[in-house]
């Protein structure tokens, strides 16, 4: 691993991401629900879960910024114990903004995955820019990090676990799994 991405990584209190691309794929399923109407809903990696779960055991916050408003979304943050959850808002800075006041914390403890150009201008205002393996090229250009695949498939795993990795959390967490 990089020494610099480590060294960004350390400082790292709030882990912020964008949702189609990052925490999926970035493909939209479209089933007919029980009352025949069209009803969007997506697939989301468990390892993905798991891994936040633990950043929030070591007092690493996370939330994500997206610019679609989704049930499934919703349900999925819940699950993974988001504290911020920001749907419908393409434009992202005000968002920032606003969870930087309310989590009282600095810019650059802040990480933020992205996948696609509305997450360029947050990706530039934190810590830690990072992008997912199937970014568009102009994120991966200003990305201090790119992860190794794609959103949906393992990619905030992969964030979470250099986090407690540059945090000395990873071995910890091995042992106690029994893993290590």
């Amino acid at each position: 691993m990089n020494p610099k991405t480590l060294e960004l990584a350390k400082k790292i209190r709030l882990l912020l991401m964008d949702v189609d691309g990052v925490l999926t794929d970035g493909k939209l399923w479209n089933v007919p629900g029980p009352d025949g109407q069209m009803v969007e809903t997506k697939a989301f990696d468990s390892q993905d879960g798991i891994a936040l779960q633990w950043l929030s055991w070591k007092g690493i916050q996370a939330g994500l910024i997206s610019g679609r408003d989704s049930p499934a979304t919703a349900v999925r943050a819940k699950q993974c114990k988001f504290a911020y959850v920001y749907q419908g808002h393409i434009e992202k800075i005000p968002i920032l903004e606003e969870i930087l006041a309310d989590a009282g914390i600095a810019s650059d403890e802040v990480a933020y995955i992205g996948d696609d150009l509305t997450d360029i201008v947050v990706m530039r205002r934190v810590g830690m820019g990072i992008a997912t393996a199937n970014a568009r090229p102009e994120v991966k250009a200003v990305a201090h990090h790119v992860t190794s695949v794609g959103g949906g498939y393992g990619a905030v795993r992969e964030v979470c676990e250099l986090l407690l990795t540059a945090q000395g959390y990873w071995e910890e967490l091995l042992r106690k799994y029994e893993a290590g």
